[in-house]
């Protein structure tokens, strides 16, 4: 858990650094000018730690219900190898997700002006500005789209349907506690990343606004990985026992 965990962590750093660093830099300095280059790695590495993210949620859903239905075959069927495997392969396949998105956009004639309305270059705020032939980005979008939401979205739910089973299956009320507070916070977590973007990306149309776009991207650019550490941190007995001894100290 704490390995994937750590990789969720590092992972939050790096987006974060990708968005944020840009906004920050234009409030700093008061320089508001990205070059196109710079706004495609941009817009590369934010899709990708974002798919990074749907597939290692996923993973932790499964170490999740490896960790509460088969708890004598943990350590057996998690061993380092596994781990070491699960996380590459999320690593990997996000960074070969946001490929074809990047080079198609890269593609295009911007003719609707330069001025991106975002502190961040989004892909739609991109899209909005060009005069290209939307159909072969559209067809992009729609089956990376369903091969990057599908497929975690099945693994995850299918994962905490058997956790819930297994967990309703306990005949003491502490067991069913204990074994919910091992997955809980990363319930939490998931319902924060996913309820955010679904929000931001399947709004109808005539919701769509260039200010709550804005707003909304900054819910989970900086808020949601703010409050990872937290929720993880709550639910660790040895965090909360250093956390009381600190302030009984003061």
């Amino acid at each position: 858990m704490y390995f994937f965990l750590s990789n969720l962590s590092f992972l939050d750093i790096c987006n974060t650094s990708v968005t944020l660093s840009t906004l920050l830099h234009s409030l700093l300095r008061g320089e508001t000018l990205i070059y196109f280059s710079l706004c495609m790695a941009q817009l590369y590495l934010f899709l990708s730690f974002t798919s990074i993210e749907f597939f290692l949620l996923a993973v932790m859903a499964y170490d999740r219900y490896v960790a509460i239905c088969n708890p004598l075959r943990y350590v057996l069927i998690m061993n380092r190898r596994i781990c070491v495997f699960l996380a590459s392969a999320s690593w990997i396949t996000g960074f070969m997700d946001s490929v074809p998105h990047v080079f198609l956009i890269s593609q295009f004639s911007f003719c609707k002006g330069n001025e991106i309305n975002h502190f961040y270059c989004d892909f739609t705020v991109l899209t909005k500005l060009s005069c290209s032939n939307m159909l072969t980005i559209e067809i992009v979008v729609f089956t990376e789209g369903v091969f990057l939401t599908i497929i975690p979205s099945v693994l995850t739910l299918t994962s905490y349907v058997r956790i819930i089973s297994a967990i309703l299956k306990i005949q003491s009320a502490k067991g069913r506690r204990k074994a919910f507070s091992t997955c809980s916070s990363h319930l939490t977590v998931i319902i924060l990343f996913y309820g955010t973007l679904m929000f931001v990306y399947m709004r109808p149309a005539s919701m769509y606004s260039p200010d709550q776009d804005k707003l909304f991207s900054l819910l989970y650019t900086a808020l949601i990985p703010m409050l990872n550490p937290i929720i993880y941190s709550m639910r660790n007995e040895e965090v909360k026992k250093s956390l009381r001894k600190v302030i009984g100290m003061n």
